[in-house]
């Protein structure tokens, strides 16, 4: 009977660190779904949890479809939860952002969100 319970709670925990180890979004900057009269020269994002150099990408495109980031998306040197892009010249109008990155656990996580300049 110890021995099932070691196994269940091995498995248990394994799991657990297996489920928790995907990225999530917590904080962007432009904020997600926000509207600013400030216009940005980058957009910053940052995970729950470090990720991976590997397949990393951080698209701002306008609503003709055209990128209108740099194409310079980065991970910073000091906190590799951390994601940014310059961004060309701007103006008013609403802006999506994409991003895919790799998890520590390996898998890819995708999301996007938008945010608008106004006058």
């Amino acid at each position: 009977m110890k021995k099932i319970l070691i196994i269940a709670l091995t498995l248990g925990m394994s799991w657990s660190q297996w489920v928790s180890a995907h990225a999530i979004m917590v904080k962007s900057a432009p904020e997600k779904e926000s509207s600013s009269n400030v216009i940005p020269t980058q957009v910053e994002v940052w995970f729950d949890d470090a990720v991976g150099p590997k397949y990393t990408s951080l698209a701002v495109v306008n609503t003709k479809g055209e990128r209108v980031d740099n194409g310079d998306a980065a991970l910073d040197t000091f906190d590799r939860s951390h994601l940014t892009t310059t961004l060309k010249n701007i103006s008013t109008g609403r802006y999506g952002v994409r991003y895919r990155v790799q998890s520590a656990d390996g898998h890819i996580v995708t999301g996007k969100f938008f945010f608008e300049i106004t006058e």
